[in-house]
């Protein structure tokens, strides 16, 4: 075979492993440790609850999806919550914001926003006023049905905690135009009920517990 020829064909097949990895490629949750060994936590020992987050910022990190969020202006965090105690800790009345260092307040996206967003990329949707909501099936158009079912997965939608065990899912940020957006800022969570309905004191997290936390230090 003629080098020229051999050459082509060996760009061919490297091309196509290539591609059948690309296809191949799943979203796998990633496996939550203790709330307490992630460096951005928030421990309440008396109430045996301890929050954590952990921001997929970088690409490396990012690169267990198989969306980029961040071309679409979001960026996943990594949210765990651990529950020490010998009760159940309810979250149905849970809210969590990302406060930056300029006070804007970001709350978590929505299935909707994301899927609204992911099928056009070009719009912020912080910056339009729709008259009513869009029918579901408007929303997922233009995104595919794994798209779809990557976001169910990885969103963060546990209701409770049971005794002695840890939840985990992700919170996504809408961070458009925002060009640093952990920098000075503060996670916050609220509305974490025991056993008996007594809402939990609020947990805050100063991001720079993650950006200043040693590389070694980070999933």
């Amino acid at each position: 075979m003629p080098q020229a020829s051999r050459f082509a064909a060996v760009c061919a097949l490297v091309l196509l492993c290539c591609l059948g990895a690309l296809a191949a490629k799943e979203f796998v949750m990633p496996a939550a440790r203790p709330a307490r060994t992630y460096p951005a936590h928030d421990d309440h020992p008396m109430e045996k609850v301890v929050v954590a987050v952990d921001p997929y910022d970088l690409e490396d990190k990012a690169s267990i999806f198989t969306v980029n969020y961040r071309n679409s202006g979001y960026m996943p965090v990594f949210f765990v919550i651990t529950n020490d105690g010998d009760q159940p800790v309810s979250l149905v009345g849970m809210k969590a914001q990302l406060n930056t260092k300029d006070r804007s307040k970001l709350f978590p996206a929505t299935m909707d926003d994301l899927l609204r967003r992911l099928s056009h990329p070009s719009r912020n949707d912080g910056q339009v006023t729709l008259p009513i909501p869009l029918p579901k099936k408007e929303v997922k158009g233009g995104v595919s049905r794994k798209t779809w079912d990557e976001i169910e997965q990885a969103q963060f939608g546990a209701k409770a905690v049971e005794p002695h065990s840890t939840a985990r899912g992700f919170l996504f940020f809408d961070i458009a135009g925002i060009s640093n957006p952990l920098a000075g800022a503060s996670f916050y969570l609220t509305g974490v009920q025991d056993a008996k309905g007594t809402e939990l004191m609020y947990f805050e997290i100063p991001m720079e517990k993650y950006l200043s936390a040693p590389e070694t230090g980070k999933p």
